[in-house]
């Protein structure tokens, strides 16, 4: 008897132990578990500290900690004031919780940009927007003096006072009035709204972007504390932010909305994503896995068996990968799909066995013992080939599959023993009935038949379909795609916004950071970088890659002196304008009634035709706007009080703060490095002198093609550069390396072994030939529908490689040993049934709402049709005749 079979035989004769012991090892398993289960989702550790831009951008995370790890919050209103004071607001509320917000920075706005931000536009722009204040000088003194819907409709009956005395044209404050028209008509309605009033005096024109700093879209960046034991470690922090926007009354039915994107949300909204529909998924998956146990051994009682087997089995590998690696990641908590899928074929392929031999036999413990003999080497070599094609991955730079690879590989090991010891075990306990009918496919002999008779056509067709494919590889290499963020749900918040982002180059967050010694040098090669690519777009004859490249030197104004010599001319001219002595206390209802229907009354008034009835079309324009705010006033004087108190919160706010930037704006001094906040500085230069650059794509394309050529250019000047676009193409690449190193050390390796257990070279040869094929055959069918290698689905190739191997090793022992029909014995149903329960279970991820398990979803489909296709019908054929004893029996 083999030692499989004595094995097997000790089990069953004291199973009630064994079964005991099984199970106080799950026991243990989960208790440890419980104690010691850690989760790190941080997905910058999956890949080796040790790479040389790994390195790099460990360097920039440790000169510029506050970069690190941000979350993105973009503010948008259909108000420039709106949103500014929205960033403000909820800036200065986050700040004021320096626990969970370590770090709170308004790139784009703050205190500093407020009172300087003049001093960034042309020069003719500055002359432009002071020159346009000076203009509205009456109207903005009888504002700032009452801020309020009184003080408004007093400066409105003020300006139709110039118009109805010749002073004035209703054309020269036509645009005011159209403002104010619009607004309050969509107050009037019902529907909230905001006047934006920079852009009717702060800095021109809005839609002219040179002479405009009013933006409707603000950003805040913020630096939570994370808490990488959850599987989403800003969600505390992010709920905490919304909570804040919406006690500030930043939200959409008051003209403002807060949206989360950056890093953090990323990462936290695709494991939302991931758990999407879970617990349907899984009981689609569980019931799929029933159906098909049921149909490979047709018996609930051996259905329980395999089911207890795998769950003492997984429970003891989780425990064990605890041990071994300490913390699971992102990658590594794969393994339970990994042992799943195969640890069910072990358990079928000795369930399938014995009820071969149980039919033969009849006595139950001798078809156990004999189901041990049977399948014993197989089932070792098995598992021993695909455990072996596990621990290849030890050896990559991919840290997150090389652990992977060990507790998988590990898994192997404990399906394997399990299979032999406690599943006998437990279904000596249960006593399943024995086997009236032959256990196999009869149905299959004809298939038999035409492999014995074609096989040189099989054989010929398998060539002919391998070389086309291989030939296609060569022609079309697999793609894979490096951007993890193609893997992520469209339709989340983090990343509906970050495709919104994406289509303005200012905006896009596919920026490269570039470290010099220190400002000087960085300034420098900040044009250098921009030069070379302009340069070398010139002699190619294409766009610019490169758009812009800041250093903490952009954020010094130039031509300071001619520019504060305007500020201050105009300061002199309003500061008593716009610091009024004094200021009218807030208005009642009755009197803002009464100033609503003044201002009407003066409007009507206003919009008389000409005696002469000459009008141009700007007279009559404006004519219309005055009429059409003049019915607006009318029904909001006729209105209830709630009416005008939201009228108010539609002008005031906004009024407020443009009489806040105004003052702030005209107390601009000289700016250099000395005067610049802390925070600004320490944005752009360490505390060790390094100066950050950061280089812009130029255009608004996002795509790995664009994001690849943009970091070639950028690295042709600067090697040294990290940053988003860097990291995916790198990362990429090492990903693809560790397959192809895994791929090498594991066909070395499962070569060995085989060669040390089959011995032939032959059967060597016959055992891997299949596995090739499905590879090329599988990688074939992934380009010719589209589907691209991710980071999600090529962890469905070491399942693919682990069935492969599995499934090719049982045949061919079973045609050394003489077996003959291989398609109508029950191995064939075994292979079969275990193929279609990894597929039934694992095919539901093709339902998932995230892309990246959806596409592994797809790609274990694919493979595992293939790997049939190759098992069931080349191999055979491949096989030939089995071999004939030295007995000649």
């Amino acid at each position: 008897m083999s030692i499989v079979g004595r094995i097997v035989s000790y089990c069953t004769k004291h199973a009630r132990a064994v079964v005991v012991a099984g199970l106080v090892v799950a026991a243990g398993s989960m208790a440890y578990t419980a104690g010691n289960f850690a989760m790190n989702s941080d997905s910058g550790s999956l890949i080796s500290p040790d790479l040389p831009w790994q390195k790099t951008m460990a360097r920039f995370d440790k000169l510029f900690p506050q970069r690190n790890n941000l979350i993105l919050v973009v503010i948008d209103s259909n108000a420039a004031d709106r949103s500014n004071s929205a960033a403000n607001a909820l800036a200065a509320k986050l700040s004021a919780d320096p626990k969970m917000f370590p770090a709170v920075h308004r790139p784009d706005g703050g205190a500093y940009f407020e009172k300087n931000g003049l001093l960034f536009l042309p020069e003719h722009c500055v002359q432009d927007a002071m020159g346009k204040l000076v203009q509205a000088q009456p109207f903005l003194g009888s504002l700032a003096a009452d801020p309020s819907l009184r003080g408004v409709m007093a400066s409105l009956s003020t300006m139709m006072l110039g118009v109805n005395s010749g002073q004035a044209k209703l054309a020269d404050i036509d645009a005011p009035m159209n403002a104010f028209a619009d607004t309050l008509d969509r107050t009037n309605a019902g529907k909230p709204d905001y006047l934006s009033w920079q852009s009717m005096f702060a800095a021109g024109d809005a839609s002219n972007k040179e002479c405009s700093f009013a933006r409707t879209r603000t950003f805040i960046e913020v630096q939570p504390k994370l808490d990488y034991s959850s599987l989403m470690p800003g969600e505390t922090a992010e709920n905490a932010i919304r909570a804040a926007a919406k006690a500030l009354h930043l939200t959409p039915d008051r003209g403002v909305t807060v949206r989360l994107t950056g890093p953090v949300p990323l990462a936290d909204e695709e494991f939302a994503s991931l758990s999407e529909n879970g617990p349907l998924m899984g009981l689609a998956m569980f019931l799929a896995i029933t159906f098909c146990l049921w149909l490979a051994v047709h018996s609930a009682r051996i259905i329980v068996c395999i089911l207890l087997t795998l769950g003492v089995g997984l429970a003891a590998t989780t425990a064990l990968g605890l041990l071994f690696v300490g913390i699971f990641n992102i990658i590594s908590i794969a393994f339970i799909a990994l042992f799943v899928g195969l640890g069910v074929d072990f358990a079928i392929q000795f369930a399938v066995r014995y009820r071969a031999e149980r039919h033969a036999v009849g006595d139950l413990d001798k078809a156990l013992n004999c189901a041990g003999r049977g399948v014993g080497i197989p089932l070792a070599l098995a598992a021993s080939a695909t455990a072996a094609g596990f621990f290849s991955f030890i050896p990559t730079d991919y840290v997150g599959v090389a652990e992977l690879g060990v507790i998988a590989g590990t898994g192997m090991v404990v399906a394997f023993v399990l299979a032999l010891t406690f599943l006998p075990a437990l279904i000596k306990l249960v006593k399943p009935a024995g086997e009236a009918e032959r256990v196999g496919f009869t149905a299959f002999a004809p298939a038999d038949k035409f492999l014995r008779e074609n096989r040189r056509k099989v054989l010929a067709w398998g060539a002919a379909i391998g070389v086309v494919a291989v030939a296609a590889q060569i022609a079309f290499p697999p793609q894979f795609d490096a951007n993890p963020l193609d893997l992520r749900s469209p339709k989340v918040e983090s990343m509906s916004t970050l495709n919104d982002l994406f289509k303005d180059p200012d905006t896009s967050p596919n920026t490269i950071d570039v470290l010099a010694p220190n400002l000087a040098a960085a300034d420098k090669l900040a044009d250098k970088i921009v030069a070379a690519d302009a340069a070398e777009a010139k002699a190619n004859h294409r766009e610019p890659l490169v758009g812009m490249a800041l250093t903490l030197s952009t954020f010094i104004p130039q031509d300071q002196p001619k520019k504060l010599a305007i500020i201050q001319d105009t300061a002199m001219l309003l500061d008593s304008t716009v610091n009024p002595f004094e200021v009218k206390p807030p208005p009642t209802d009755a009197e803002i009634v009464v100033s609503l229907k003044a201002a009407a009354k003066s409007l009507h008034e206003a919009t008389a035709k000409p005696a002469d009835g000459k009008e141009t079309a700007a007279d009559k324009e404006a004519r219309s706007d005055a009429i059409r705010l003049a019915k607006a006033l009318d029904v909001l004087a006729d209105a209830p009080a709630a009416k005008r108190q939201a009228a108010t919160e539609a002008l005031i706010p906004g009024l407020n703060d443009l009489l806040s930037q105004l003052r702030a704006a005209l107390q601009a001094e000289p700016v250099d490095i000395h005067s610049m906040p802390p925070a600004l500085v320490a944005e752009w230069v360490a505390k060790d002198g390094t100066a950050r650059i950061q280089v812009s794509p130029h255009s608004s394309a996002h795509d790995n093609k664009s994001m690849k050529r943009f970091s070639k250019a950028v690295m042709a000047v600067a090697p040294n550069a990290t940053g988003t676009p860097i990291t995916i193409e790198e990362s990429g690449q090492t990903i693809v390396r560790a397959f192809v190193q895994a791929g090498i050390w594991s066909f070395i390796a499962i070569s060995i072994l085989l060669a040390f257990v089959l011995r032939r070279h032959r059967d060597i040869m016959m055992t891997i030939i299949p596995l090739v094929l499905t590879l090329v055959l599988t990688l074939a069918t992934c380009r010719i529908i589209g589907l691209q290698l991710n980071f999600a689905n090529i962890i469905a190739l070491p399942l693919l490689f682990g069935i492969g191997v599995a499934f090719n090793i049982y045949f061919v022992v079973a045609w050394r040993a003489g077996a003959q029909n291989l398609l109508q014995s029950s191995l064939t149903r075994a292979v079969l049934f275990s193929a279609l329960t990894t597929a039934s279970g694992f095919g539901s991820l093709i339902l998932s709402s995230h892309p990246g398990t959806a596409s592994m979803g797809i790609l274990l489909m694919i493979s595992l049709g293939w790997v049939l296709f190759t098992t069931l019908f080349f191999l055979p054929a491949l096989l030939g005749p089995p071999p004939q004893k030295a007995d000649g029996k």
